[in-house]
């Protein structure tokens, strides 16, 4: 699979790498359902050996659950990926999750981590979400920059910040990567987000790039009438109507596509979200092996501008409510 330079780091990582939500496992606030903890741990491996060089994951992902399987998992391997986590989102005894750039907080989940993992450094430390405090945010950022210095993080980036925000913190230490939501339904970052990272040289990893599994040619309506309670896609509107049949829609398209190049609707999917100059790499997710082989390939696709004007031409139709689109 190619590889990328990731911002001002070291690190040439794959286009595509995986995604440690979904094997938190359920039970917790942002959950997708139950999940098995022995599939998990054969997803990675297996994707792993399929050429993906990196795993993302979060302290927060089934409160450490997450991160305890990415070790479990990477134990004993002898070409081991990279393993990024994130910061910023912890939970109490019951299980309620707040947000805290609060410095000591920043450190204590950096120590739990480091535990969890089993990693003398994190390769890649972000911090999950902004808070609504600037002054916390920069707070949060001068602790990820220590804890850099100290040799407890290589690298640092940030998670679901806006072009403002990241002007803000990378006057304060530079930025190494940016993690946003990015996918065929979700374009936002385009207008100021993407270009202020391609000025400032900070490399962008997409997260959530087939729409949480809209986009990969197996979700159907009944599907996402029987998401389990504790799926927190039951409460997106991404998965309610109107929304619901104009993304179904676009997978569709994508599922044509793929029939036309021999390729799966996901890697049509993944492969429109690379297309783009700031993107590094994009994050999937995945709970079995099976899953893996579904999107693999598009670490090497490369869509040609006629397919692109195609499935351009069908987001413009969408937009304008046009009954063919």
């Amino acid at each position: 699979m190619q590889t990328r330079r990731l911002g001002n780091s070291g690190m040439d990582i794959t286009r595509l790498g995986f995604g440690a939500w979904a094997i938190g496992g359920g039970g917790w606030q942002f959950a997708w359902g139950p999940q098995d903890d022995a599939q998990s741990i054969q997803a990675i491996r297996h994707a792993v050996e399929r050429g993906i060089g990196w795993i993302d994951t979060a302290a927060v992902y089934g409160l450490g659950h997450s991160e305890e399987l990415v070790a479990q998992a990477l134990e004993g391997m002898s070409q081991r990926p990279y393993v990024f986590t994130k910061c910023g989102m912890v939970w109490d005894a019951r299980g309620r999750i707040t947000r805290s750039l609060k410095a000591d907080s920043i450190r204590r989940e950096c120590e739990a981590s480091l535990r969890r993992l089993k990693v003398d450094a994190i390769d890649l430390y972000q911090i999950h979400w902004p808070v609504e405090s600037q002054a916390e945010c920069e707070e949060g950022w001068s602790t990820m920059a220590a804890l850099q210095r100290e040799g407890k993080v290589r690298w640092i980036g940030v998670s679901n910040f806006d072009a403002r925000q990241l002007e803000r913190i990378h006057a304060i230490a530079p930025v190494t990567s940016l993690q946003p939501r990015y996918s065929l339904i979700h374009r936002d970052i385009e207008s100021s987000t993407l270009p202020f990272c391609e000025r400032n040289g900070i490399g962008v990893i997409a997260y959530s790039p087939m729409a949480s599994g809209l986009l990969t040619g197996k979700m159907t309506r009944e599907r996402v009438g029987a998401f389990p309670q504790d799926d927190w896609r039951r409460h997106s509107a991404d998965f309610q109507e109107p929304g619901l049949t104009r993304n179904l829609v676009l997978a569709e398209l994508l599922r044509e596509v793929g029939r036309r190049l021999g390729r799966s609707p996901a890697e049509v999917a993944l492969a429109w979200v690379l297309r783009h100059s700031s993107i590094t790499g994009a994050i999937v997710g995945a709970r079995s092996a099976e899953q893996v082989d579904g999107f693999v390939g598009a670490g090497d696709l490369r869509l040609s501008p006629d397919t692109l004007r195609d499935i351009e031409a069908h987001l413009q139709g969408a937009s304008r409510g046009d009954a063919h689109a």
